[in-house]
């Protein structure tokens, strides 16, 4: 790669710079984590206004409903993160137990590796091939067997944090 290719990558351009220059990288990514922590707390102080949902009571009450619930949502989302938030905010309201909850983490980790499927089908342009899809495999079988190993014991789990 040519010296004048490489402006972009070198660390020196940015010594000299103003820190709050908005092509500064630590600008960018110091903003950008701000901005996603008041998105969050913005969405958590939403889902906690959302109270009782009864007509939702069959499915939020069901902690194998919430695990497979966890697994959409963070495939939808695209975010564990998110899933995660939402579930502390139902909890908060009080709309949503503490089992469900605990079930929906697990759904949410089990959820958070079709993010490497994904990354996997655009890298192999098609089906994951070779490392990709061994690695895929691994991260896939470890996160379900992880969850689907605690799934049966969410009740003591959630009597065992509600100590707490």
């Amino acid at each position: 790669m040519k010296k004048k290719h490489r402006q972009l990558y070198d660390f020196w351009k940015y010594k000299r710079g103003n820190l709050m220059d908005f092509n500064n990288p630590i600008f960018q990514t110091l903003f950008g984590l701000c901005l996603f922590y008041m998105g969050i707390k913005i969405f958590t102080s939403g889902t906690k206004s959302l109270g009782h949902l009864e007509q939702l009571e069959w499915f939020l009450g069901n902690p194998y409903y919430m695990f497979v619930g966890g697994i959409v949502m963070t495939l939808l989302w695209q975010s564990s993160s998110l899933t995660t938030t939402a579930v502390i905010g139902l909890v908060a309201s009080g709309a949503l137990p503490l089992p469900s909850a605990i079930a929906a983490i697990l759904g949410a980790n089990v959820g958070t590796t079709g993010t490497i499927w994904i990354a996997g089908i655009l890298v192999s342009d098609g089906f994951p091939q070779g490392i990709t899809k061994q690695v895929a495999l691994v991260h896939t079988g470890v996160n379900t067997v992880m969850a689907l190993a605690l799934l049966p014991f969410v009740q003591s789990l959630a009597r065992f944090i509600a100590r707490f």
